[in-house]
């Protein structure tokens, strides 16, 4: 599915939340994630009990708040939480600290499901992002988010058999008898569904910007990655810490202007470093797209918000 100026097509546009999602290419900013209570994360002191320094998450979940008003493109927070109370107490404070979508992101479908039957409790559940529905996924799982009224859906399209971009659409879409995740999410109830292609290293990032141009022009639905994680270790491993950033923010256009409409970038601390790189790129990506009569969508697009307002 190609428009007829040959660019990457439109794909559906949803609202989690106050978050717009998906769109063709130049009409919504690429939405950015950050990972907060990961397991290297020091803020946390149990992460079974989930019991964690309040004042420095709070801090982290402002400052990428703040960061998204001034730059114009729009935010979730990853939630990671190892047990089912961690989960919960997790979710409880983030959705205290900020009004922003969260993904509600647990190791097993026990811990996630336990999780977001507490988000539905305490009245969150339309901004929460179940993450995720993936390979492992059994029909228990699925009736059991449906008896829970789940709304919006991650699913992972990381196939363990064939982890090329073939691979990663027959996971999504199903092949032969088997049932795909997508059919998974919308069984569930899920009618806003975001696609994660997998990233297993740096080279294979120029596949899974493959993988987002062929599950986006295959299912219209919104399609990201995450690849931050991989270049940090990869610049650790071959002692090129003085060029992270850098070359962090290279991949990030990259990954932009290869269609992702979301991007988990990792470590919610590393906002300062990533927004504006972003909205610097949705702009000029923007701005490109005009000629073909693409607009944006929204007045608060970086094109108006960073890049006119920085002149």
């Amino acid at each position: 599915m190609r428009d007829t100026a040959g660019t990457l097509s439109r794909v559906e546009v949803q609202r989690i939340g106050k978050v717009l999602v998906g769109g063709a290419v130049g009409e919504l900013p690429t939405v950015l994630i950050g990972t907060i209570f990961y397991r290297e994360h020091k803020i946390v002191r149990d992460h079974a009990r989930g019991i964690f320094d309040k004042a420095s998450a709070e801090k982290l979940i402002v400052q990428q708040d703040e960061l998204s008003d001034a730059t114009g493109v729009p935010c979730m927070v990853d939630v990671v939480g190892e047990t089912s109370e961690a989960l919960q107490k997790y979710i409880e404070f983030v959705s205290s600290v900020t009004d922003s979508p969260i993904l509600l992101n647990g190791p097993t479908a026990e811990v996630r499901l336990e999780a977001f039957k507490y988000a539905v409790e305490i009245g969150v559940k339309d901004r929460v992002v179940y993450t995720s529905i993936n390979y492992t996924v059994k029909e228990d799982e699925v009736l059991r988010l449906r008896e829970l009224g789940v709304r919006n859906v991650l699913v992972q399209a990381f196939n363990p058999r064939n982890p090329w971009p073939k691979g990663s659409l027959e996971m999504v879409l199903g092949s032969g008898d088997g049932k795909g995740l997508l059919q998974y999410a919308r069984d569930a109830g899920a009618t806003n569904i975001l696609i994660l292609a997998p990233v297993l290293d740096v080279p294979y990032i120029g596949v899974a910007a493959t993988t987002l141009e062929t599950l986006r022009e295959k299912t219209s639905l919104p399609v990201g990655l995450a690849p931050c994680g991989v270049v940090a270790k990869w610049c650790v491993d071959t002692n090129r810490r003085d060029c992270r950033e850098i070359l962090t923010a290279g991949v990030l256009g990259y990954v932009q202007a290869a269609g992702a409409n979301f991007i988990i970038y990792g470590s919610i601390r590393k906002a300062p470093r990533v927004f504006p790189v972003c909205a610097l790129i949705d702009s000029m990506i923007a701005y490109s797209r005009r000629r073909e009569g693409i607009r944006p969508l929204v007045r608060s697009h970086p094109i108006y918000k960073f890049l006119i307002r920085a002149r």
